[in-house]
């Protein structure tokens, strides 16, 4: 029996109140993701995992656990932040009526920080906010990946979010590329958050043919509907470890905290001789590794 993946945790209380990310400030033909036959030249060159056992879809949790010395120069331990723009296809009357699933003042600090970041955005959210979406993925300090087109889960029991067939997991997937295709976002990352955290061997194996890499984490900052920045900010502290990947939500509703808790987070990971990368580095350290 196939067994289910969990990696989530704290993360997933979202379930279906998902968050989403920005910056200041439906139905489409799907097309291949950007690792697909034809690729961009920049898109060639992106660092990815070759496929697992079978030729499933390989999952990269985090990077080497290297100390940042290389030829006998410290170059300084890597962590790679990550933020989840999510927004689930039927979200659109709550963001009509109001709600906010971006969070200006997040990109702004990190920017002003100078913290490079990879975005794990859906493609609803970059339908909703193409400004937004257009200006993370412009802007070299950032990569966007791809989180889903609808943020539906793709196993069952997931969270209580809705699941999304087996027969229409790719074509989310694709969806979401046409999405940002449609926003100007230039050169998607071929990386795939599964939502939820929650993939089987079924599901990597509906993906294998995208050619994307599965990126999971291995630090929960548990900033999903926290009040408290200081528990956040002690929870990724302790565990963040070289090479690690954090997950956290950038969204003016359902993660209120989170820009104060990089503020807090990043000086003390620099005082600690720690390096911020986006998430290609770290694969791209890993394939260095392997």
């Amino acid at each position: 029996m196939i067994s289910l993946v969990r990696r989530a945790t704290a993360l997933c209380t979202l379930g279906a109140a998902l968050t989403a990310c920005g910056t200041t400030g439906a139905g489409q033909t799907p097309r291949p993701a950007p690792s697909a036959p034809a690729p961009s030249p920049s898109a060639s060159r992106t660092p990815t995992l070759a496929p697992g056992p079978a030729g499933l879809t390989p999952v990269f949790e985090h990077g080497p656990r290297t100390d940042g010395t290389k030829d006998g120069r410290k170059d300084g331990k890597t962590v790679a932040l990550t933020f989840d723009a999510d927004m689930t296809a039927d979200q659109g009357p709550r963001a009509a009526a109001g709600e906010r699933f971006d969070n200006p003042r997040l990109i702004a600090t990190l920017r002003r920080l100078k913290v490079p970041a990879t975005v794990f955005m859906t493609g609803r959210w970059a339908e909703e906010y193409p400004d937004e979406a257009r200006s993370i993925g412009r802007d070299p300090q950032f990569e966007i990946a791809n989180h889903s087109y609808s943020h539906y889960a793709y196993t069952d029991d997931c969270y209580g979010l809705p699941t999304v067939a087996k027969a229409d997991m790719r074509s989310d997937l694709e969806r979401a590329y046409t999405a940002f295709e449609k926003a100007g976002v230039p050169n998607p990352m071929p990386y795939f958050r599964f939502p939820g955290g929650c993939y089987d061997d079924t599901a990597l194996k509906e993906l294998s043919a995208t050619g994307v890499t599965a990126v999971q984490w291995d630090v929960v900052s548990g900033d999903a509907f926290a009040t408290d920045a200081d528990a956040v900010t002690r929870q990724v502290l302790d565990g963040v470890r070289p090479g690690s990947v954090v997950v956290m939500h950038c969204t003016r509703s359902a993660a209120p905290v989170t820009e104060e808790v990089v503020r807090a987070v990043v000086p003390e990971l620099r005082r600690q001789g720690y390096r911020f990368v986006k998430v290609s580095q770290l694969i791209g350290a890993a394939n260095g590794h392997a």
